[in-house]
């Protein structure tokens, strides 16, 4: 019980230092930048106790900064992070701060249509781009494939993408996860669900990270996980004691406590749930509570449960094995 409270304090600290709350990443340049290595945090909160913090992976970064990120996970207790990129950064920036920083940051590879310069491809279903992701994965630096943001509602700063999750491009992008054996992580949302469908079922064997759950009510995270032992569950957006796109987008029942109904379904299957942040490095605030926000949730698992949805999942998909 100390443990949760402690934890509760945290996010509940966290949230009234978040700042007006931030849209989703923007369009994306075509133009690659580099790691930012000078970049300095803002203000943040003070270290959490370390013996009260569970140790886990992040599973939705968006690197656009490496010093911010490593010290997020520094204080926040996280021992890996799934890099992919940002509105600042882009796939080669992220596979050299993995090189920096080796069993620590498992970047993603990513042909996103919300990248100004991919959009065309999808619209077009052109192929080049999916030679190119290839040639990412053949190098052997990425882990997996993602975040695709192919069917995306639009936000502050971010056009939707409204693309096939079943067509030609998504069958391509998981043709190469399963040539190359990594997972993909999907941004789909609940609308387009019978099309992920057709999609899971035709690649069974390629594990497909469903990023925010899809932002689902609970009877279809179960419908969904039941029909598709190839899905998992990411949480990211889904801890948040608030979300600025939907009130009902959170699994918190009060800003804290998670429903009980939504406690039971991941305690029943916690190999097919997995905890992220969605951390974009625009405000210490706002990550600090996505941060204390995954804290909260996971100190109110059982121990076996908190285990497997706090590293385990994530660390097997990435071939990593149990950490």
């Amino acid at each position: 019980m100390t443990r949760v409270l402690f934890a509760t304090c945290l996010a509940l600290a966290a949230l009234n230092a978040w700042p007006q709350a931030e849209p989703s990443e923007p369009v994306r340049r075509a133009t690659r930048q580099p790691v930012q290595r000078d970049a300095a945090p803002g203000p943040a909160q003070a270290p959490a106790p370390a013996s009260a913090l569970t140790p886990f992976v992040d599973a939705h970064v968006h690197l656009n900064s490496l010093p911010m990120q490593l010290e997020l996970m520094a204080r926040w207790g996280a021992s890996h992070a799934v890099v992919f990129w940002g509105g600042r950064s882009s796939n080669e920036s992220v596979a050299e701060a993995g090189r920096q920083h080796p069993g620590v940051l498992i970047p993603f590879a990513s042909i996103s249509p919300e990248r100004t310069a991919y959009r065309p491809h999808w619209e077009h279903n052109g192929v080049e781009l999916l030679t190119q992701l290839d040639d990412m994965l053949a190098t052997g630096l990425y882990k997996g494939i993602g975040e695709i943001s192919v069917a995306h509602f639009p936000s502050a700063g971010f056009a939707e993408t409204d693309f096939g999750v079943a067509g030609p491009m998504m069958a391509g992008i998981l043709e190469l996860a399963r040539k190359h054996k990594v997972p993909v992580m999907v941004h789909v949302e609940s609308t387009r669900m019978a099309e992920l469908s057709q999609l899971l079922q035709r690649f069974p064997g390629v594990p497909v990270i469903w990023a925010h759950g899809g932002y689902t009510p609970l009877f279809l995270a179960r419908r969904m996980l039941e029909r598709h032992p190839n899905l998992y569950y990411e949480l990211s957006a889904r801890t948040w004691p608030h979300h600025p796109r939907s009130p009902d987008y959170t699994i918190l029942r009060d800003g804290t406590r998670v429903w009980p109904e939504w406690l039971a379904l991941i305690e029943e299957q916690p190999g097919r749930f997995l905890v992220g942040t969605d951390a974009s490095h625009r405000s210490a605030a706002s990550d600090d509570m996505k941060y204390a926000s995954v804290q909260g949730f996971l100190a109110q698992l059982s121990p076996g449960a908190r285990q497997e949805v706090a590293r385990g999942t994530l660390m097997r998909l990435v071939g990593l094995g149990q950490p």
